[in-house]
């Protein structure tokens, strides 16, 4: 019997006996060609290829099929893409459903390589892209033009961390086209803490490389379907070359049996260290989806079942460059990366005319110092200690 509680489902998730062939994790099958015993085997396998027979290995092997069953009951979808990673879900999604002439509605806030795919991609194909600000809500219907094809949604927002009012937007975009594919980004939430496809969203989509891996070893994309789309996104994704290693596939299923006791760890380190970086006297604001102040806090606490490492804060001055690198060349615990969702803490910055030149919709309403946070797994007092040295060095 599977469990709706997210720790026991995350330990039995694309576990059966198929996979795992008496071991506790499932196998690790490296395969291109597939052997079939006879003509009447490889018929079969050819006419099953698409539902978890084994086929050719772009296909996938039992390594693939058992992460993409486990992904597929998380997220409660109909079926799941691999990709190499988050980009690559992100731009194979919506080119699986788009063709010249039609239009996407992105928003504002999302994370910058989707940006420049619609941009650079999209456009040379032409296809026209526009931009929401992120707390639009049910506004998002007067931006729905009758070439509309898909709607990105991306919550909270990519640096800024803007929590949107999903409910509001899906109902008003299927009040106008109820044919329209509503996509979402659904990283920071790694796909389990915020069940998109329970709020009428199509498909969603994450970087494993970021929680589901967990270790910042590997790199994995996801895209899991409801049943209206699942063939398109699967046959599509297929036919432009999609796939993963086995290896990254086992990486990612051995991760996902421990992702819940992280997920914890580092939301309970982020609230604490976001809560001591609100009473700084540095700091102009927090941008914390799980604490007041954020935008969107009250559709967080009412759709998300709980949050995770990262967010931002803004500083009330904004450094130099001196000031700036003297502020991120020296720390102990957090170290400069791209990326996030490791076991260990990250820190970057962003100036506000940087964020503005990456906010076509809804633009920045500060001007200090951004500077953006993933708590990992490290003493949070070490964390605290750390940015607290950070702190003097600006005013020394």
């Amino acid at each position: 019997m599977k469990s709706k509680n997210l720790e026991t489902a995350l330990i039995g998730a694309g576990r059966s006996k198929r996979y795992t062939q008496g071991s506790v994790n499932p196998v690790t099958q490296r395969a291109s060609s597939l052997v079939f015993e006879s003509v009447a085997a490889k018929k079969h396998a050819t006419a099953k290829r698409a539902h978890g027979e084994l086929f050719y290995g772009r296909r996938g092997t039992l390594t693939h099929f058992a992460l993409q069953d486990a992904m597929t009951e998380l997220e409660n979808g109909a079926g799941c893409v691999l990709y190499p990673c988050g980009a690559a879900a992100v731009s194979n999604a919506i080119l699986s459903f788009v063709g010249a002439g039609d239009h996407v509605l992105v928003t504002g806030s999302a994370y910058e390589p989707t940006q420049d795919f619609c941009t650079h991609i999209l456009g040379r194909m032409n296809v026209t892209t526009g931009y929401f600000d992120p707390l639009i809500g049910a506004g998002i219907a007067s931006l729905i033009q009758p070439n509309t094809r898909v709607v990105f949604l991306e919550s909270p927002g990519s640096i800024t961390m803007e929590v949107q009012d999903i409910p509001a937007m899906v109902k008003a975009i299927r009040s106008v086209n109820p044919e329209i594919i509503i996509m979402i980004d659904n990283t920071w939430a790694a796909g389990v803490l915020f069940k998109a496809l329970d709020f009428d969203i199509d498909i969603s989509i994450q970087a494993g490389t970021k929680y589901i891996i967990g270790h910042s070893d590997y790199m994995l994309g996801t895209a899991v379907a409801n049943a209206r789309c699942w063939e398109q996104l699967r046959e599509n994704s297929y036919l432009m070359g999609q796939m993963v290693d086995a290896d990254t596939a086992y990486m990612a299923s051995r991760g996902l049996r421990t992702l819940s006791v992280r997920l914890k760890q580092h939301e309970q380190s982020s609230i604490a260290v976001a809560q001591w970086l609100q009473q700084r006297p540095e700091v102009a604001v927090v941008n914390h989806p799980a604490l007041p102040g954020c935008k969107g806090h009250e559709f967080y606490r009412r759709d998300f079942s709980g949050c995770n490492g990262l967010f931002s804060f803004v500083l009330k001055q904004r450094l130099s460059d001196t000031q700036l690198a003297h502020y991120l060349d020296k720390f102990s615990h957090f170290s400069m990366a791209y990326s996030w969702g490791g076991y260990e803490s990250l820190v970057l910055a962003n100036q506000p005319e940087e964020l503005e030149a990456i906010r076509p919709a809804g633009g920045v309403d500060f001007s200090g110092t951004l500077v953006r946070l993933h708590i990992g797994l490290e003493n949070v007092q070490d964390l605290i200690d750390d940015l607290a040295a950070g702190f003097e060095r600006l005013t020394r």
